[in-house]
């Protein structure tokens, strides 16, 4: 059985789980960072790589030269990353955020929560995969206890399965910025 999970109050904005992997929902200002980034790294980073290779190519018999290797593999690493990118762009939807509500949790809700069994206090904004940043206070969708949190409501408690064990929180508030 498939699980849903609503975007805003459009029916079209409900999203299956399992095929979260090929649309990448994020906001704004997540795939503007994207685009910059793919930019820089076609632009700035590709050139370089280019140049490494001709550099280390120049310096004689190739089937010896372990700095033309690297410089191969460095720009294998390179192109691989910038094809994802691409893909990501390719198949992003930008979210509405003046069409998500507060009453659920969702994809760029910025939940405050107490974790139970601590009474530590913590938030997080549920985000995009690329746009995770758990220093800045987001976490991936696709991170356990995100995907504990989705589609609860303020004062419910959830226990999380999360690779150290099992956590109860409870949802003190719900906001989306």
């Amino acid at each position: 059985m498939s699980e849903f999970f609503l975007l805003s109050s459009s029916p079209k904005a409900i999203i299956n789980k399992n095929t979260y992997n090929v649309m990448a929902y994020m906001s704004q200002e997540g795939y503007d960072n994207l685009v910059a980034e793919l930019t820089r790294l076609e632009s700035i980073e590709r050139p370089k790589a280019s140049a490494a290779i001709a550099e280390a190519r120049d310096k004689g018999d190739l089937s010896e030269n372990s700095e033309y290797d690297a410089a191969k593999e460095a720009q294998a690493h390179l192109e691989d990353k910038i094809n994802k990118m691409k893909l990501t762009i390719a198949e992003a939807k930008i979210v509405d955020v003046s069409r998500l509500s507060a009453d659920t949790v969702q994809i760029l809700s910025k939940v405050e929560m107490t974790n139970m069994k601590t009474k530590s206090k913590m938030v997080y904004t549920i985000v995009s995969e690329s746009e995770a940043d758990l220093k800045a206070g987001k976490i991936s969708i696709k991170t356990p206890i995100a995907q504990g949190l989705l589609n609860k409501k303020e004062g419910d408690e959830v226990d999380i399965k999360i690779p150290a064990g099992t956590i109860k929180l409870r949802i003190d508030k719900i906001t989306v910025e």
